[in-house]
């Protein structure tokens, strides 16, 4: 093997890694609450190009976010399985790296926000890095069971940087997604806990899978479930959706409901309670959802 290719391959490691850090699955969530959003906005398509800058700064900008993330986690991570395998723990990022990186997301985020789409954007922007990094990451995920949900309010914040994009300011429509997913954050994550619940034990995080039991957590999670899905239908007369949208919140916001149900039911009765079925099935609904956001003002009923 050439010292070239050894070098190509060295870094394209390194590449890989720095992309790692940005954590793009969560990263693809975030860009599917973003993009529906500025279409309701707009009442139709909104400008293309508008919604690139506002997808290369949002990704920028959550990028930066799981970056910081994974840097003041980094101790914690080396302990759990889920994550033993990100680039600063096997070393192939150093810390310094990292940060540096993270800054420099989070100022390249901001700025390009600001001079493409407006200053609002922008502002939004920065506001969901810092609540992600220092209300959620430093303040709340080691102290609190409550953790994520409100650390989940960074999460949020992409439906309004998306309907602040297009208008330039925000309105009712935008803070009801906002309030859906902050529901339905608790009911996404929760599973997860009960599913890495020794991961989270181990070092000491009191995610509620952790401190609660099963029956108790798919509990919550049912009651959060229903809420998300009642929140989902108040976009119909205060947005005035159509159709499409109605129908969708309806039938995947049972769907959803269901799923909880049998999460909480299989718990009850002592069952394997499979709560990465509730996980993966409140992705699925989430997206469903938004893509019935962005399709809903382009049909004439």
């Amino acid at each position: 093997m050439s010292d070239q290719t050894v070098v190509k391959k060295s870094i394209g490691r390194t590449v890989k890694a720095y992309v790692a850090l940005t954590k793009p699955r969560v990263l693809e969530l975030l860009l599917v609450s973003t993009v529906p959003v500025m279409f309701l906005a707009q009442g139709g398509m909104p400008d293309l190009w508008l919604v690139l800058a506002t997808v290369i700064g949002g990704s920028m900008s959550a990028g930066s976010a799981a970056a910081f993330n994974m840097y003041l986690d980094r101790d914690i991570d080396a302990h759990m399985h889920r994550t033993e395998n990100r680039p600063l723990v096997t070393g192939e990022i150093t810390p310094r790296g990292a940060l540096v990186f993270s800054w420099t997301l989070a100022v390249l985020s901001t700025v390009w926000l600001w001079f493409t789409t407006n200053w609002l954007a922008a502002v939004l922007s920065a506001s969901a890095i810092f609540f992600y990094v220092v209300i959620y990451t430093i303040i709340l995920k080691r102290r609190t069971e409550q953790n994520i949900i409100w650390g989940g309010i960074a999460g949020c914040f992409p439906v309004l940087i998306g309907w602040a994009a297009v208008t330039g300011s925000l309105d009712w429509p935008a803070f009801i997604l906002f309030a859906l997913i902050f529901l339905w954050t608790p009911p996404h994550y929760w599973p997860l806990s009960m599913k890495y619940k020794d991961d989270y034990d181990d070092v000491d995080v009191p995610m509620l899978g952790v401190t609660r039991n099963a029956s108790q957590v798919g509990l919550q999670v049912i009651l959060y479930a229903w809420a998300t899905v009642a929140c989902s239908l108040l976009l119909v007369p205060i947005a005035g959706m159509g159709l499409v949208y109605t129908v969708s919140a309806l039938v995947f916001g049972g769907w959803f409901i269901y799923e909880s149900h049998r999460l909480y039911n299989r718990a009850v009765h002592g069952t394997e309670a499979r709560p990465m079925r509730v996980f993966h099935a409140s992705i699925t609904y989430l997206t469903l959802i938004f893509v019935a956001v962005a399709i809903d003002p382009l049909l004439p009923f």
